[in-house]
């Protein structure tokens, strides 16, 4: 990424970059410079955009040969296209001798660095990798962006943010947006401006469900269950992350027997520091048996619900149910 940063600081770009990674926030922001620095923000006659699966691969070459109109360069932006995992050979082969004035920004989640399109790409320009990032980086960003605003936040509030949003970027810049204004006349923000602001993500509702399966609370986990589907959240979906959550306590309390301390846990599993303490309390409430034979039940009812055997609302309750008895 620094590599990155000076490139386009002293405009000495590569003709092909390609941006992919979890973390969508630094891809788009990343996305959108490049865009300034290769084509600026007027130049609609030579910027082309593309997303999803069914790109025309002849269209984009076309394109790429064609001369741009009184500029220097053509740029073509391809999104999501799924190509860097399969079906981009065409355009790897183009990009063995592109137009000299052609310039390509492909971004993807996912890619496949054994296909011929990345390694095409990685011959003639950049690959950037942006990962999920880390507690300290997310801390200092978000503290960061916070003075900006004027305003202060300690760490201990500034991690139970955190636990509340999750560290998926694009989230983290969003309610730190209702925050400030929120907190409009107020230099210090407090866990009770938290409380009151900041959305609650899935994921949490989930941890929230987890401790009241261990504490054998089966009213609260219930009430916690159909919050979800009132809230529209897919019965399927709130399986997957039962069964995901399930799976990780399990790895938690396994790494945990063996000694490992929980810095080290939470990096095996990638789980943020500031929540893995959590984790390995709320795993040594269960038992590895039960762990290993919920993680069971969740493959068994995700089956019974695609094989028609059982709704899927119920294959839920029947889970929440068998876990939360006394």
């Amino acid at each position: 990424m620094q590599k990155l940063n000076e490139e386009i600081k002293s405009g000495q770009l590569k003709q092909v970059y390609l941006l992919y990674g979890e973390e969508d926030y630094l891809r788009r922001q990343y996305r959108d410079k490049l865009k300034n620095a290769l084509s600026g923000d007027q130049d609609s006659m030579n910027y082309h955009y593309f997303e999803g699966k069914d790109i025309n691969v002849g269209e984009i070459v076309d394109l790429a040969e064609t001369l741009p109109f009184f500029a220097d360069r053509r740029l073509i932006v391809i999104e999501n296209s799924g190509l860097l995992k399969h079906g981009g050979e065409a355009l790897a082969d183009y990009l063995k001798e592109p137009s000299e004035t052609a310039f390509f920004v492909l971004t993807e989640r996912e890619v496949d660095k054994r296909s011929k399109l990345y390694k095409a790409v990685t011959a003639k320009g950049r690959a950037i990798e942006f990962k999920a990032q880390d507690e300290t980086v997310l801390k200092r960003w978000s503290a960061g962006l916070l003075k900006k605003e004027n305003k202060k936040i300690t760490e201990r509030d500034l991690e139970f943010f955190l636990e509340k949003t999750g560290t998926n970027m694009e989230n983290i810049s969003r309610e730190l947006e209702k925050l400030i204004c929120y907190c409009m006349d107020k230099e210090v923000i407090t866990g009770r401006d938290i409380e009151q602001v900041c959305t609650r993500q899935v994921n949490n509702q989930i941890f929230e469900m987890m401790n009241a399966i261990a504490e054998k609370k089966q009213e609260k986990a219930m009430t916690l269950y159909y919050d979800l589907l009132t809230l529209k959240e897919p019965p399927m979906r709130i399986l997957f992350l039962l069964a995901r959550q399930f799976n990780l306590l399990l790895q938690v309390k396994e790494l945990n027997k063996k000694g490992y301390p929980v810095k080290t846990i939470g990096e095996k599993v990638g789980l943020p520091g500031f929540v893995t303490g959590k984790y390995v309390n709320q795993a040594s409430r269960f038992s590895t048996g039960d762990l290993r034979k919920a993680v069971t039940d969740c493959v068994e009812a995700e089956e019974a619900v695609k094989t028609g055997k059982m709704n899927d609302v119920l294959s839920v309750e029947l889970l929440l149910i068998r876990y939360s008895a006394s």
